[in-house]
């Protein structure tokens, strides 16, 4: 585990590439306490932050995780063309 302080964009690319790449690490195994050291410091480094996810976006990748669809978010907010303008972000 080499872990090293982000102080360029370059660092911080480096260090969000790695995390992606140990993303299902096993709890307790080496790589898992790299994920949990690594994610705290990206967490902490205040020169480069990590933003706030696009709600809609948001929205979608939740949905891909519980494998929902469209039809299961018009079930959640009651129209079916309701879903469909917040998945194309329709007013």
């Amino acid at each position: 585990m080499e872990i090293k302080h982000i102080r360029t964009e370059t660092d911080d690319h480096q260090a969000l590439a790695r995390l992606e790449l140990i993303f299902d690490a096993k709890f307790g195994s080496l790589e898992g306490d790299e994920f949990e050291v690594l994610g705290i410091h990206i967490d902490e480094n205040e020169h480069f932050p990590i933003g706030f996810p696009d709600p809609i976006e948001a929205i979608k990748f939740r949905m891909e995780q519980m494998g929902y669809d469209q039809n299961d978010l018009a079930n959640i907010v009651g129209l079916k063309s309701r879903a469909s303008d917040i998945l194309n972000r329709k007013n």
